[in-house]
């Protein structure tokens, strides 16, 4: 899938590890990038639902349209699917699930 940015911020933060890890802390960091590199190898939704480990799913109401993968039991990474044929990927955000 092709992959854009809803900020530059989150862009930069993908293609430098060390920007991502001064916002997100090392393993957040290495996970982000990581998933994003999965995101744009799967062909759609679909399989980037039945991938093990990534907990993807839908979100539900303010944010019903979205869709979630699990980065730590805290943070995610939030995107939107914007073509019918979901080949282009808006990363939203990276939130932190849950607060303390």
């Amino acid at each position: 899938m092709e992959v854009h940015f809803r900020t530059k911020k989150l862009q930069k933060q993908y293609e430098s590890h060390k920007e991502a890890e001064k916002a997100y802390g090392a393993t957040v960091a290495r996970r982000y990038i990581g998933r994003i590199n999965i995101i744009k190898q799967t062909h759609s939704l679909k399989e980037l639902m039945q991938l093990p480990g990534l907990r993807c799913h839908e979100l539900k109401g303010d944010r019903k349209g979205q869709y979630a993968i699990n980065l730590t039991g805290y943070y995610r990474l939030i995107f939107t699917v914007t073509d019918k044929k979901m080949e282009i990927v808006c990363i939203e955000e990276v939130s932190k699930h849950y607060e303390d």
